[in-house]
């Protein structure tokens, strides 16, 4: 089956307890399942929306649907929130590299307008709504590395068993695809963790890139993970990339690693060293960028 579509995730696993009733009790029964649909479940439904006629921008009613995990023995939950991922996606359709013709062709004007009036009337009645996943198209931008560490990376070749979990385990039960296993390539690391080193990349790029645009995007990422119960889970998934990298250049990609050197050569100082590192990591995401544009 294909694997669809070229995109990485950042996603939060909340605790049961940090969501209110009667939401808490929906999760705890659907935790009860053992059986839960997968990323690319989620993906195939959205796309499903795509092909309908007229197509949907967005679905008709928010996902019931979660990730879920074990993380030292308590139930975290990562809500889907399709609906609402597919409303903000459309606020940033300028941003999806894509000629207006095509983006017409695939989901027309109207159609898209019709769904961000409507976002914005559900918005005002749900002001404090947050997703707790983000993606990305064709690459990981790289100030979501600054959330992990090298040894918190997983790494599967296709065929291969899983990864050790590290601080969490997939609930016992759990939907798993048919067939090989696929590739995968990710990083698990606690809220605690997270926050910590962005606080400190943070610091260190005011300090020394004061007008850079990365402390910018630093600074909204820290504003998204301070919604989230300090017990949460952060994960960041190649997902889809792991199909279009080669599997030589996924066995070999650090750029966890790459941005702590970088980010440690700018506290340092040595300013040739942390661009020569940025450099190198921006310029080898930007290749995997635009393998969109290959025929």
């Amino acid at each position: 089956m294909a694997q669809v579509p070229y995109a990485s995730y950042l996603r939060v696993y909340e605790p049961l307890a940090a969501f209110s009733e009667p939401e808490r009790s929906h999760w705890a029964a659907y935790a009860r399942r053992g059986r839960f649909p997968d990323a690319q479940e989620e993906i195939r439904r959205a796309l499903a929306g795509l092909a309908a006629t007229p197509p949907l921008a967005a679905p008709e009613r928010e996902s019931a649907d979660a990730f879920v995990l074990s993380v030292h023995g308590v139930l975290c939950v990562c809500p889907w929130r399709t609906r609402l991922r597919a409303w903000q996606a459309l606020g940033e359709a300028g941003h999806w590299m894509m000629p207006e013709s095509v983006l017409d062709t695939a989901l027309p004007r109207t159609v898209r307008e019709g769904a961000l009036a409507e976002y914005e009337t559900w918005r005002e009645a749900n002001p404090d709504a947050r997703p707790w996943i983000r993606s990305a198209l064709w690459h990981v931008p790289v100030r979501w590395f600054v959330l992990f560490a090298d040894a918190e990376r997983q790494f599967r070749k296709p065929g291969e068993p899983p990864p050790a979990e590290g601080p969490a385990e997939e609930k016992p039960g759990a939907e798993k695809p048919a067939g090989p296993e696929r590739p995968l390539l990710r990083y698990r690391t606690p809220m605690v963790q997270a926050r910590r080193r962005l606080a400190r990349g943070l610091r260190t790029v005011r300090r020394e890139l004061p007008q850079g645009p990365l402390a910018e995007a630093l600074v909204e990422v820290g504003k998204w993970l301070e919604e989230f119960h300090p017990r949460s889970l952060v994960e960041l998934d190649y997902g889809g990339l792991v199909h279009t990298i080669p599997p030589e250049d996924l066995a070999a990609d650090r750029s966890a690693e790459e941005t702590a050197a970088a980010l440690a050569a700018l506290a340092e100082g040595d300013m040739d060293r942390a661009n020569q590192i940025y450099e190198g990591l921006t310029d080898r995401w930007l290749s995997v960028r635009e393998r969109q544009f290959a025929s």
